[in-house]
């Protein structure tokens, strides 16, 4: 079994704390360090699905990869790869969306995902007014942001033209261009308090002038529509021109709608020529998608532009090639049971978790008691000098006697100090901001939410089982990846020389199968491919063919020229591989004639062509080795009468 699938295979395992287990029950001991039966019964009932190969479906055969992945743990930590900022972080992020399943208020949250869903029915198209102010600006500053906004709108509310309001007044980036125009939006695609002022204002009308993170905005509905549904398409896709295409796109993508229109199959001419290899075994389906789903406008657009099921629109140049699109079905707007998990998700990760922070900080209060302590404005205005305005500022520590206490939540003090040490070890993520007591208020509020969250987080392990399991679970994981790829996976890319010398050893391993250089000719009549067959007998050459199969402006045969493996699916099945003109075959319903211009030997893959796969078999023989060496490192002792238990009661 390959390190990657291993390392899938126990990502989401649990595993309990020892310390609670009966010593009678240890399977193993790694340098003295047990580990117990329960453990291993739990990872094996798990994961014995995922267990490819058969010798390692008992308990004899998955033990040697129960105890390889023990062993790279104990190796993760040998190695301090627990201390690296990069596993922190990405641990810490981990831990923070795992503790918010945990606490978030369902009856907020519930309220917020009725809201989105109810929203998500409807677009509205709107314009509005900007003008740019951060939430960190000087009073002077948001004063005067306030105060223009303000006159923007006593005049919009007079009736006065808001084109010309715009072009006026707001500050938004290409606002004279695009005089203020958001086009159609729903749910999601706004930041929530624009949103929420946007759904809550009549068609016709001002908004009330609403503040976002960007400044102050007042925004005019001009229409509301419900929303697209999501569609079924499928298409037929010619990548943009490039050194290696001989055929211009858009001439073969005109083909190809030539003999579609003439009555050829759809899902024939997608297998046979569509680039997009993904959708054209598929007969060139696509999964269904709403608006705004494949961020491809011109396609998505040509797509709901189609009216009817099974209609097929003219060729149509997106960004990544040429398209026919056929639409396949039109579907209604799924129900809120449907979507409320996708939604939910969307609240949680978005501007609303704000109100979801809040609400959650309140119950973590409500749990554990939260006291204010001193004021600490004053204090830390004059501890704190300008310099961390420029996230310079240099720490010093706060005496003793001055070291009062912030605020306490539950049975724990934080104090100055604790605050101060915040600042000094984030201020380099601090945002610009116009004053110091700005910073101070935000930074504050920053502190008291994380450690209110910390304090719930730490407690949470010891409090909740299955939160422990989950997230020691994803520990392990987490130092297993970072072990393997120090170890292995970097070793194999940046050892550019035993890689030259892995290939050198073992390239008889890697060789080209026989390969053929063609000439493929497709047609959905078997008596123009014969025509074709005969002209290629007589010598005549593709684009000569091609003129004359190709007559009055109908696409009757399709030519495709490139070198195919032996056994590749653009070749027709019993292809007999020799130089010449090959009987007619069928080929995903059509006719097809091959002209074998070169028959090519196998022979030896080159470095440069094979060297993805050379990398992947290069770690595999790095893992052995370094495997071998983690059995040598570390004592492994199994207890045998442990494991006889286990082999009667699993091996069943």
């Amino acid at each position: 079994m390959n390190t990657r699938n291993l390392l899938l295979l126990f990502l989401f395992i649990g595993y309990f704390n020892g310390n609670a287990q009966n010593k009678k029950n240890v399977l193993l001991t790694i340098n003295s360090n047990p580990v117990y039966s329960s453990d291993f019964t739990k990872v094996f009932n798990k994961n014995l699905d995922l267990v490819v190969e058969e010798s390692q479906k008992n308990v004899a055969g998955y033990l040697d990869l129960f105890i390889d992945y023990k062993l790279k743990i104990t190796e993760a930590y040998a190695q301090g790869l627990d201390k690296n900022q990069q596993y922190i972080k990405e641990f810490k992020k981990y831990e923070d969306q795992l503790a918010k399943k945990y606490i978030y208020d369902k009856r907020i949250v519930s309220k917020l995902v009725e809201e989105a869903y109810d929203r998500s029915l409807e677009e509205i198209n709107a314009e509005h007014i900007l003008v740019l102010s951060n939430l960190n600006d000087s009073p002077n500053d948001t004063l005067k942001a306030y105060n223009k906004i303000k006159e923007a709108h006593i005049k919009a509310l007079k009736g006065e033209n808001f084109t010309s309001l715009v072009i006026e007044y707001s500050e938004e980036p290409g606002a004279k261009k695009s005089k203020g125009k958001l086009g159609y939006f729903t749910a999601f695609q706004m930041v929530y308090p624009f949103e929420n002022t946007a759904y809550n204002t009549n068609v016709g009308e001002i908004s009330e002038i609403t503040r976002t993170s960007f400044g102050y905005h007042i925004i005019k509905i001009n229409d509301r529509r419900k929303k697209k549904p999501k569609i079924n398409v499928s298409h037929i896709m010619i990548f943009s021109n490039n050194d290696k295409k001989a055929e211009d796109p858009e001439e073969r993508i005109n083909e190809l709608y030539a003999m579609i229109m003439q009555g050829e199959p759809f899902e024939n001419i997608a297998k046979q020529f569509s680039e997009d290899k993904n959708t054209g075994v598929k007969g060139g389906q696509l999964k269904t998608f709403g608006p705004g789903d494949l961020k491809a406008p011109k396609f998505e657009n040509a797509a709901y532009s189609i009216k009817n099921e099974g209609e097929i629109i003219a060729p149509i140049q997106s960004a990544f090639g040429w398209h026919i699109i056929r639409l396949n079905e039109k579907f209604s707007i799924p129900s809120f049971e449907e979507q409320k998990d996708d939604i939910e998700k969307k609240v949680k990760g978005g501007a609303r978790a704000l109100i979801v922070t809040q609400a959650i900080n309140n119950k973590i209060i409500k749990k554990y008691g939260f006291k204010e302590g001193e004021s600490y404005i004053s204090y830390f205005n004059n501890y704190v000098n300008d310099s961390i305005l420029s996230r310079k500022w240099t720490y010093s520590s706060i005496p003793l006697t001055e070291n009062q206490i912030l605020f306490t939540i539950g049975d724990h003090d934080v104090t100055y100090t604790d605050y101060a040490e915040y600042l000094r070890d984030n201020q380099k993520t601090i945002k610009k901001y116009a004053n110091k007591e700005s910073l101070l208020i935000d930074m504050y509020v920053r502190f008291k939410n994380e450690t209110l969250k910390n304090y719930f987080k730490e407690r949470l392990e010891v409090e909740n089982t299955e939160y422990a399991t989950i997230i020691n679970d994803y520990r392990n994981g987490l130092l297993v990846y970072d072990v393997m790829n120090k170890n292995i996976w970097q070793i194999a890319k940046i050892d550019s020389t035993g890689l030259k010398n892995y290939y050198e050893k073992t390239k008889n391993n890697y060789n080209w199968k026989k390969r053929l250089d063609v000439d493929i000719y497709s047609s959905s009549d078997e008596i123009t491919t014969k025509q074709v067959q005969t002209l290629l007998m007589r010598g005549e050459e593709s684009a000569t063919i091609k003129k004359q199969i190709n007559s009055d402006g109908k696409i009757n045969i399709i030519a495709v020229s490139d070198v195919f493996e032996i056994d590749q699916s653009e070749l027709p099945e019993g292809l007999i591989p020799v130089k010449g003109v090959s009987d007619i075959k069928l080929n995903d319903g059509f006719y097809v004639v091959v002209n074998i211009k070169e028959v090519i030997e196998p022979t030896l893959k080159e470095f440069d062509e094979v060297r993805g796969t050379v990398i992947s078999d290069f770690q595999t023989e790095i893992e052995k080795k370094w495997m071998q060496s983690l059995r040598d490192k570390y004592e492994v002792k199994i207890n045998n009468k442990s494991l006889k238990k286990l082999k009667k009661k699993l091996d069943n």
